[in-house]
């Protein structure tokens, strides 16, 4: 990065932040925090800034390779799925390059999990190729059969990516367990993001150890902090890939 206070290519904190979406989905967050974020993203070195989409388009300087990534249906899913497919469509046309979505998480409790294939399949039409889609389920609220479930039908509609998590439901956030379950169920077809109570390197190495490529974090900078003082996370290569 261009930054001089970013980590060297090779460093394990420049590893780590390259799983990073860096996150801010404060409700009183204004431009200004959101343009000190972008920066801090570019900073760190972190793979996304992770928005809300009213703050779009985002100024991303120069040369930087940060890529935009916006939040649809949030935080509670509930939205019908033709507004969900809009605001899908707003984004991808005020630059982000990857949209996360809330699945209608009562449809997933009930088992309609062909209703949930459907609220994705409409959002995943919205997003041309090389946009990105991430699927978030609220894992914390659901059993293990109906994260299986919600994960097979965000498979089926072409998600790129299942996530644990908005960091707003009172049940909790990501957990090892329901990373690897969600690893487990997707196989290659897909990849895991984790988010939601990451806080800590221990917690953020736990997550990729157990299938994640991306995490969703709102204090990146002292996790990366932590990797730089203690040797590190192990990465994989490439956690950007889908």
């Amino acid at each position: 990065m261009s930054s001089p206070s970013s980590p060297s290519a090779d460093s394990p904190s420049s590893a780590l932040a390259r799983f990073v979406d860096h996150t801010l989905l404060k409700p009183e967050s204004t431009v200004a925090d959101v343009s000190a974020h972008v920066a801090e993203a570019v900073e760190l070195g972190a793979y996304s800034a992770c928005v809300s989409p009213s703050f779009l388009p985002l100024e991303i300087p120069e040369g930087s390779d940060l890529k935009v990534a916006v939040v649809v249906g949030f935080p509670s899913g509930k939205h019908s799925t033709a507004v969900k497919t809009a605001e899908a469509i707003e984004a991808v046309g005020r630059g982000t390059d990857e949209v996360d979505m809330v699945i209608d998480i009562g449809a997933a409790k009930a088992g309609r999990f062909d209703l949930v294939e459907a609220d994705i399949a409409s959002v995943r039409g919205a997003i041309p190729a090389p946009g990105v889609l991430k699927v978030i389920i609220e894992s914390a609220a659901l059993t293990d059969d109906e994260i299986v479930g919600a994960c097979r039908a965000a498979v089926a509609a072409g998600a790129d990516f299942v996530k644990t998590s908005t960091g707003f439901h009172p049940s909790g956030g990501a957990t090892v367990h329901a990373v690897r379950l969600m690893k487990q169920t997707v196989g290659d077809a897909a990849e895991v993001k984790a988010s939601g109570g990451i806080r800590t390197l221990a917690d953020a190495q736990a997550m990729i150890e157990a299938g994640a490529k991306r995490l969703g974090l709102s204090g990146t900078r002292a996790i990366l902090a932590e990797a730089a003082g203690t040797g590190g996370a192990a990465a994989p290569a490439e956690p950007g890939s889908y």
